[in-house]
């Protein structure tokens, strides 16, 4: 096994310090490998979404230790890239400026990422789509602009953050299938949150399950599918064993 490059120890998050303190987050343990993806499931006002924030640096912890690589998070870093629910594109940009946006916020060289950002939107299928603004793009190839975004400054960690909750079925199936192939090319570390148990072990290697308050990680579950996926494992007997197993863990 490779030694952790997230690690999260006893980690603690508390609003209100004094008398009208709330723990939202109590002794949350885990640890991720390098290149896995581990999904995070949980009811909501659970804390997914917080604990994420943690793991990137923007979120302060009240309590335990929290690495990444062996250093204690502290601040935001360009080791991470973060993929939120909303694409957050900025409407008067192209497809092609959006992606190359956070290089211009670094202050790194235009020109120097230009190849890799058409590279990575070429790759997501938006060769023809790279001067268009983003009123005239689906929700799906919104998301993908967000995704070629994250990894354009190539961090070494994803974290997605509810990223497809907003598509309709069959572009979120669509956009699951397009993560793992992106995935499986770039092989970086992934924390996704979401909702969805049947997307959770589609995409991961394993699922963490927070719950209680305050929330903790009451579960952690491996999904031994061999790699590539496609859909054809959700109608086996394991995948749908998994799923009714993280279901009884969540309403527990």
């Amino acid at each position: 096994m490779s030694a952790p490059y997230i690690e999260a120890d006893r980690v603690r998050k508390i609003y209100n310090h004094g008398p009208a303190a709330v723990e939202a987050l109590s002794s949350i343990s885990f640890s991720v490998a390098p290149g896995e993806f581990v999904s995070i499931l949980g009811p909501s006002g659970c804390g997914k979404s917080t604990l994420l924030m943690m793991v990137g640096g923007l979120e302060t912890l009240s309590g335990g230790r929290l690495t990444v690589g062996g250093r204690p998070v502290e601040n935001p870093s360009t080791d991470i890239g973060i993929i939120f629910q909303d694409p957050t594109l900025l409407p008067w940009k192209t497809a092609l400026d959006n992606v190359l946006f956070p290089i211009h916020i670094l202050k790194r060289s235009k020109a120097e990422y230009r190849s890799r950002a058409e590279d990575l939107l070429r790759m997501v299928g938006l060769q023809n789509s790279m001067g268009q603004r983003p009123h005239q793009l689906s929700g799906g190839m919104r998301q993908r602009v967000a995704i070629c975004r994250a990894l354009v400054y190539e961090p070494d960690i994803l974290l997605m953050d509810e990223p497809f909750s907003a598509l309709d079925a069959i572009s979120r199936d669509e956009m699951n299938v397009e993560l793992l192939r992106i995935w499986d090319k770039y092989r970086r570390t992934v924390l996704f949150v979401t909702h969805s148990i049947r997307e959770a072990v589609f995409l991961s290697d394993r699922v963490l399950v927070m719950g209680g308050s305050p929330s903790s990680i009451v579960s952690d579950v491996r999904c031994p599918f061999p790699r590539p996926r496609d859909f054809s494992i959700s109608d086996t007997s394991e995948f749908n064993e998994i799923c009714s197993f993280l279901r009884e863990k969540i309403e527990e």
